[in-house]
């Protein structure tokens, strides 16, 4: 009769290395791992529960770094609290890592500022996620606002990657940071129109528009006289969500109503004034015409010979 090997079931006892704090087996190892999974898969529930819960209460750009802050920040925490588990001290990691990350920071003083240059960010918060912005010559729409970079997705789709240092220390344009926003044209019409009848009518086409602001007014008024035409500037004020379709709409809109009432933007004109001498006959022409008339004797005899010939 053949005799039943149970497995060693007290492995889980034995010990693996030991440390000031003690002797470690796989069971601290085990119970380690276990706290970190657990804890990544809690923290992440409770993100997605207070994303969800805050996303009529709280502004995007508000919300993301603070959850993001709770989230990482809460895993340290959990972290530093089972080091004892695997026979570490965490005031003597703590220690260590202080210097270490002196070390490091001298070393990558870029990231460093960035790190730093990312939490005045999200304190002063000059730019919001979702915000039209132009920074450093990109222009585009602020996508996310990271610890070390800040992403902004241009007009065009492509998706520009700024670190936060660059941002912070460079002048930042905030299109949508003001609720209005004023767009300008300059029209030029004939100096035989009627610039009081231009302007009526601009008028008119602005009190129509919804979306042009009485206060601040809009104003239309002659600034220059040009060469060729009358310049009448037009500035407007639109709320900064309707400013570019009122400017690209309104334009055409002028121009047309401009010219089914007679009123036309003249072409670029130039009047030169021609003074010739006919007493005086220059060299150069005279030898000119002198050429010229013995080309064609030359062709007109050449057509005689062949008319000979036939």
């Amino acid at each position: 009769m053949g005799l039943l090997i149970l497995p060693d079931i007290n492995f889980l006892d034995n010990q693996i290395y030991s440390t000031s704090e003690g002797p470690v087996t796989p069971a601290d190892l085990i119970k380690f791992v276990l706290i970190i999974s657990f804890s990544v898969l809690l923290f992440r529930v409770l993100t997605i529960y207070l994303r969800r819960s805050l996303k009529d209460r709280v502004s995007k750009d508000v919300g993301e770094p603070i959850l993001k802050l709770l989230y990482y920040g809460s895993l340290i925490i959990v972290f530093i609290a089972a080091l004892p588990l695997i026979g570490l001290d965490p005031s003597g990691l703590l220690l260590a890592g202080g210097i270490t990350g002196i070390i490091l920071g001298f070393a990558s003083q870029n990231i460093v500022g960035n790190l730093v240059s990312g939490f005045f960010l999200m304190v002063e918060r000059p730019i919001k996620i979702g915000d039209q912005v132009e920074i450093n010559g990109t222009a585009g729409y602020v996508t996310d606002i990271r610890i070390i970079s800040t992403l902004i997705r241009t007009y065009d789709g492509l998706l520009v990657r700024l670190p936060n240092q660059q941002v912070f220390t460079t002048n930042i344009t905030n299109i949508v940071g003001h609720p209005v926003r004023r767009f300008e044209y300059t029209i030029g019409i004939r100096y035989s129109d009627d610039a009081n009848a231009a302007i009526w009518l601009i008028k008119d086409l602005i009190d129509k528009e919804p979306f042009a602001l009485l206060s601040p007014p809009p104003s239309v008024f002659v600034s220059d006289l040009g060469d060729s035409a009358v310049k009448i500037v037009v500035r407007i004020w639109a709320p900064v969500s309707e400013w570019f379709g009122l400017k690209t709409r309104l334009l055409w809109a002028i121009k047309c109503t401009l010219e089914e009432n007679g009123i036309e933007v003249p072409f670029p004109q130039r009047v030169l004034h021609i003074k010739a001498d006919s007493g005086k006959k220059l060299p150069e022409l005279e030898n000119l015409k002198e050429n010229q008339l013995e080309e064609n004797e030359g062709v007109l005899n050449f057509g005689e010979r062949v008319s000979n010939r036939i």
